[in-house]
């Protein structure tokens, strides 16, 4: 047997070859498989100091949690498993990313995922039904059809509904989510802005990724104009604002060169304020315009439905007053004349000195004629006076359908 080292002394090759006279070399394997946990315990012992002993990516706790949980995404989809081919392995929330700190911005941008069904039916919409229409061949059918959108007829990648608020643009966005039970990405300002310098970059870049990874999926850009407006307006944009919009462009203008069913779908009541290069990129722009007489009818007979014994509500009178309404400010109308049966009823309810039961209070009456009136008084539009501006841009550069 070698000779102890010293102590004063201890070297590595000392104790490598003190270790092989006294143990010997017989148990490599398990020698290995110890020093393989001794390496994940210290892995697992040094994230609570921040840092991982032979990585140069993952420093702080919160990246070795995504860390340890890519790689546990890793294992668990495997091609085989006991020697058994899966038949259908599970795709990972996740695609291979190159650092953790990408990873960590798309876990993100993974929680704007929508991940059950909105719920929104294209019935459930009154009107609309140009905007309808063009949502369908551009989105719907590209996706139940893919034989038939190929070559030329290849899908449209960017869709823009623009419009006065309150029409509809965002249910018309749940819509699309619904029919086409695609992977829904809703994305607003504050998911791809960072303080961080460079960070907004690689989070419109890692989402398309996502996008792609999940695909057939759908973005949506919610009011897309506080992201991309016009550049270089009056010098006074920002070097950051400007490599994110440029960043976004590259990014559309590559899903336009790909097989991938991708869709971006943006949304915004101010669309002359776009930049024309998005506007290039978003092909199909689509005008969402306040209600029709039709539409307006529909939303007061299923907010106010007549009471059965009761005084019928003059719905045509109601469509005549309500020009230049939008759908919320139709919804405001009707919120406010359910609300004056209630008033009268508080009224009563607070003369009394003592306090009433719950199961012993009195329903609330039906809503009058005259409730509308006043509801009417007290509810003003609040998007007909640029409504000519609209139609100026969709005379200019909307999609329409020409019978």
């Amino acid at each position: 047997m070698a000779e102890e080292p010293s102590l004063t002394r201890w070297s590595f090759l000392d104790f490598k070859m003190f270790y092989d006279a006294k143990f010997g070399r017989k148990r490599e394997p398990e020698k290995k498989e110890a020093a393989g946990a001794d390496q994940t315990a210290a892995c697992n012992g040094s994230s609570s100091n921040g840092s991982i002993n032979g990585t140069g990516h993952v420093k702080n706790t919160s990246d070795m949690a995504i860390y340890e949980e890519f790689r546990r995404q890793e294992k668990k989809s495997p091609s085989q498993l006991n020697g058994i081919p899966s038949e259908r392995p599970q795709k990972p929330s996740l695609p291979p990313l190159e650092s953790a700190e990408t990873r960590a911005l798309a876990e993100s941008l993974c929680r704007d995922i929508i991940r059950g069904s909105p719920d929104v039916k294209w019935e459930s919409i009154k009107g609309l039904e140009n905007a309808k229409r063009l949502l369908k061949e551009a989105v719907v059918m590209p996706i139940k059809y893919p034989k038939y959108f190929t070559g030329l007829l290849s899908p449209w990648k960017g869709i823009l509904l623009f419009g006065p608020p309150g029409t509809g643009k965002t249910m018309l966005a749940k819509a699309v989510a619904t029919e086409c039970k695609t992977t829904f990405f809703n994305i607003s300002a504050s998911s791809v802005v960072s303080k961080w310098r460079g960070d907004s970059e690689k989070l419109v870049k890692v989402l398309f990724e996502l996008a792609r990874h999940h695909a057939p999926s759908t973005i949506f850009l919610d009011e897309i104009d506080a992201i991309i407006s016009q550049r270089g307006e009056g010098r006074s944009e920002h070097e950051a604002s400007r490599r994110l919009k440029t960043e976004l462009l590259i990014q559309m203008d590559g899903l336009m060169r790909t097989d991938e069913l991708v869709f971006v779908l943006a949304a915004t009541n101010l669309p002359w304020e776009l930049d024309a290069a998005m506007l290039r990129r978003l092909e199909k722009r689509i005008l969402v315009p306040l209600p029709e007489p039709e539409a307006r009818r529909a939303m007061f007979e299923e907010l106010l439905p007549s009471v059965v014994g009761e005084d019928e509500l003059s719905y045509d009178l109601l469509v005549e007053r309500t020009e230049g309404y939008s759908g919320s400010d139709i919804r405001l109308v009707c919120k406010e004349a359910a609300m004056q049966p209630l008033r009268r009823l508080m009224i009563q309810l607070e003369d009394r000195q003592e306090v009433v039961p719950e199961e012993e209070l009195p329903k609330v009456g039906p809503v009058t004629q005259d409730d509308i009136e006043i509801a009417l008084k007290n509810t003003r539009p609040s998007a007909h006076l640029h409504a000519h501006r609209y139609e100026k841009f969709n005379a200019d550069y909307g999609s329409q359908i020409l019978q």
